[in-house]
């Protein structure tokens, strides 16, 4: 019998992040852009890069609850936005995961519940909750109070860094070292649609268009690619794909996003990826999570369209990738009193031609 197919989401840009929202519950949207926001009594990431050793630039940020779990969970990936550094790989793009119980009166048994696992089918019944505005988002006497703790924690922070300066320290005539500045794109919040909803109602002409584009750039013969992947199992080893430049993989992705070619996120929580090229050793190879050992699953992955959606202010910054896939512990791990983001991990695939995305 064949296994059920995981539910998948899609994230799509929405409206313009007006101002910086604080106050209770604002850390409760899905966004790209922007600075990251933080869960109540955890410390916002602030990662650099391995390559430049700037600070790395926010991507996205995923408020990503699991069915079942007593915790809030945000997910933060940032990308180095320097040109230099676009080779970097895993080095110039980092993965954050960070949790708060809902409740601070929040029973053991509870907290021993996550400690134990999730599966699959407990996130999947509440899938529609992440990033939405709707009956899924916690409510607001969960968070009162928080916000504001956490915003006056901050400053707290700031205010004993600023006492801790001795002038008597410094040298004479000498320039106090200018903090370096974190690069931000332009912020937007993230709506989210189910994959469902789209794939029978939408034509494929524009792919088929890219596509035929491709073939005559190539050389590549589309009717035997077209009946290759027509007649291929749904389950498929992705090694056994022997097909010319890659070519076979990149009409599968292009013919699965062409139903809603905006989508700048899919998630699919213990789901399979959707990747651009065909995957390397490193996908069987991702380490365990590096705190309780427990494997790491697929959670999501960054989509083309957002390369383009990525802009800054005034300093011209820029990412480009073809598809980042976001692997995460499987028990979505929590040490009681926790209070620093986890790092997760992430695998870069490069766009074999980015002009198809322009």
């Amino acid at each position: 019998m064949a296994a059920c197919r995981k539910p998948v989401l899609l994230g799509l840009r929405d409206a313009a992040v007006q101002g910086h929202p604080t106050g209770p519950g604002a850390w409760t949207a899905s966004k790209l852009g922007g600075v990251p926001d933080s869960l109540p009594a955890v410390a916002a990431p602030r990662p650099v890069c391995e390559v430049c050793g700037q600070p790395l630039a926010l991507v996205v940020q995923v408020y990503c609850p699991l069915e079942g779990s007593p915790f809030h969970r945000l997910l933060h990936v940032f990308a180095c936005s320097l040109p230099e550094c676009r080779r970097g790989g895993a080095r110039s793009w980092k993965v954050f995961r960070s949790q708060c119980l809902q409740k601070r009166e929040e029973e053991p048994q509870d907290i021993q519940k996550q400690e134990n696992g999730l599966t699959a089918e407990d996130w999947c019944e509440g899938a529609d909750d992440w990033g939405s505005d709707g009956e899924g988002t916690p409510s607001p006497q969960l968070t009162s109070g928080f916000g504001n703790d956490s915003n006056i924690a901050r400053d707290k922070d700031w205010t004993a860094q600023l006492q801790d300066l001795c002038l008597q320290d410094s040298v004479p005539g000498a320039v106090p070292p200018v903090p370096p500045v974190v690069p931000q794109f332009l912020p937007y919040y993230i709506c989210v649609v189910d994959e469902d909803d789209y794939r029978d109602v939408v034509s494929l002409d524009h792919a088929q268009s890219l596509l035929r584009e491709y073939q005559q750039r190539e050389g590549v013969d589309m009717q035997q690619l077209l009946s290759q992947s027509l007649s291929s199992d749904s389950d498929e080893k992705y090694e056994k794909t022997v097909i010319k430049s890659g070519d076979k993989m990149f009409y599968k992705f292009m013919k699965r996003i062409a139903a809603c070619q905006e989508q700048i996120l899919r998630y699919s929580w213990s789901g399979e990826p959707l990747f651009l090229t065909c995957p390397t050793s490193e996908v069987t190879e991702i380490p365990a999570c590096s705190h309780c050992g427990v494997r790491r699953i697929f959670e999501f992955q960054l989509m083309p369209a957002l390369v383009s959606m990525l802009r800054s202010a005034n300093l011209g910054l820029s990412v480009e990738f073809g598809t980042i896939l976001i692997y995460t512990c499987e028990k979505s791990c929590w040490p009681q009193n926790h209070q620093t983001p986890m790092e997760e991990f992430c695998i870069i695939q490069e766009d074999p031609d980015e002009l198809l995305f322009k």
